[in-house]
């Protein structure tokens, strides 16, 4: 446990870097839309659109009551071997940057349950991501989508007695 605390530690002090750019995190990096992906989201039959920074918007239907919004990230990111592609869903915004104490920590313990990806802080919104390799076949993106949508609307209901706003 304490190797991991140490690795944790020292890769917390990297400089963070965005995709393959070397761009630094938290800087602007706009990209063309990943062509892959909207392959994929048409084989899937999947409406979608593109926004300002390449990245695919959808939005679907729960139920009968409820639509939960999506987003595939265009640009991927890499690390060693590794490149990844990051999905996300937001659920829950704050009234401040400032996350209520309860609702941090039953983000954090649902993360730690979660069987695929986590949730993060942007700004004032929790928004659960999953990253997947970045060339993952059609499947995989769907069945990651799947799961991303199901945890956030799940999460969404949850901490704001059924509201939908995403």
């Amino acid at each position: 446990m304490r190797l991991l605390a140490a690795m944790l530690i020292a890769l917390s002090s990297l400089p963070a870097l965005a995709a393959d750019t070397g761009v630094p995190a938290g800087e602007t990096q706009h990209s063309a839309a990943d062509p892959l992906i909207a392959r994929q989201l048409d084989g899937l039959d999947y409406r979608y659109e593109v926004d300002e920074d390449g990245d695919y918007k959808l939005t679907f239907d729960v139920d009968d009551k409820r639509s939960q919004l999506a987003y595939i990230l265009s640009a991927t990111e890499k690390f060693g071997n590794l490149q990844v592609r990051e999905i996300w869903s937001p659920a829950y915004r704050a009234a401040s940057t400032q996350f209520p104490i309860d609702v941090a920590n039953r983000l954090l313990e649902d993360s730690q349950s979660s069987k695929l990806g986590a949730w993060v802080k942007q700004g004032d919104m929790a928004v659960f991501v999953v990253k997947i390799a970045a060339d993952a076949a059609a499947a995989e993106l769907d069945d990651a989508l799947d799961f991303v949508l199901r945890s956030a609307d799940q999460m969404e209901a949850a901490l704001t007695q059924g509201k939908d706003e995403f």
